[in-house]
């Protein structure tokens, strides 16, 4: 959603370009919540979705983002983990996100950040529970920008201060729970409303996303 703000504010043509890895819900949240973000600074974003079908092939994520580009994307993001999305927007003179972690260096002119995953504070948490007798097993754990475990960092000297500002707002929302990047209403591209006025996103409804939202063109591919 972070990345979405800046991207909205970034864009010169309005389009957006998503390289995705799998149509699953956890990704599809990604391409929703950096739409969303998009559209909270700039309402006519429209956001095109490319799949590439792998969590790591840095040729396939290259053709997906030159397509992309080629389609009139001008702030790409990804939900693969190579360098070459952020590398090949560099080349075509365009802006895009490092993804899971620091990317800065690797294209410092189209960096506009990187949404990273910090395992720190769950590692040293962790150990700290099996050296005490008192880890347990078997658990599922959702952390999130609140725990430190998601952050977006290195935001780019070109992104205006105001927008900076913006997304230090909403990431302090984030962290004592004050805003959530899906609260209703939420609608999807067919015209559904799929989250009512008001209401924020659970766990549950989070983890059943098989839908774009308003602004993400084509359709989710079913996966047969």
């Amino acid at each position: 959603y972070l990345a979405g703000v800046i991207a909205g504010k970034m864009s010169k043509t309005g389009t957006l370009g998503f390289v995705g890895s799998f149509p699953i819900p956890e990704v599809l949240r990604n391409i929703n919540a950096f739409t969303l973000g998009a559209q909270s600074v700039n309402p006519k974003i429209k956001t095109k979705v490319i799949w590439v079908n792998t969590w790591f092939d840095p040729p396939k994520e290259s053709e997906a983002a030159q397509s992309l580009i080629n389609a009139g994307a001008d702030v790409l993001l990804q939900n693969t983990d190579s360098t070459a999305v952020l590398q090949t927007a560099e080349k075509a003179g365009k802006y895009a996100f490092g993804w899971d972690s620091d990317m800065s260096a690797f294209a410092p002119k189209a960096h506009l950040g990187s949404a990273i995953v910090d395992w720190s504070n769950y590692y040293i948490k962790s150990i700290e529970e099996v050296k005490a007798g008192t880890w347990k097993g078997g658990i599922i754990t959702r952390w999130g920008v609140p725990e430190g475990q998601n952050d977006l960092v290195k935001i780019a000297d070109v992104v205006p201060a105001e927008t900076k500002a913006k997304v230090d707002e909403l990431k302090k929302g984030m962290k004592d729970g004050t805003f959530s990047p899906f609260t209703g209403p939420v609608v999807d591209n067919a015209g559904k409303e799929r989250l009512a006025k008001d209401a924020k996103a659970d766990d549950e409804w989070l983890g059943k996303i098989d839908f774009y939202v308003k602004g993400v063109e084509g359709k989710v591919p079913s996966g047969k």
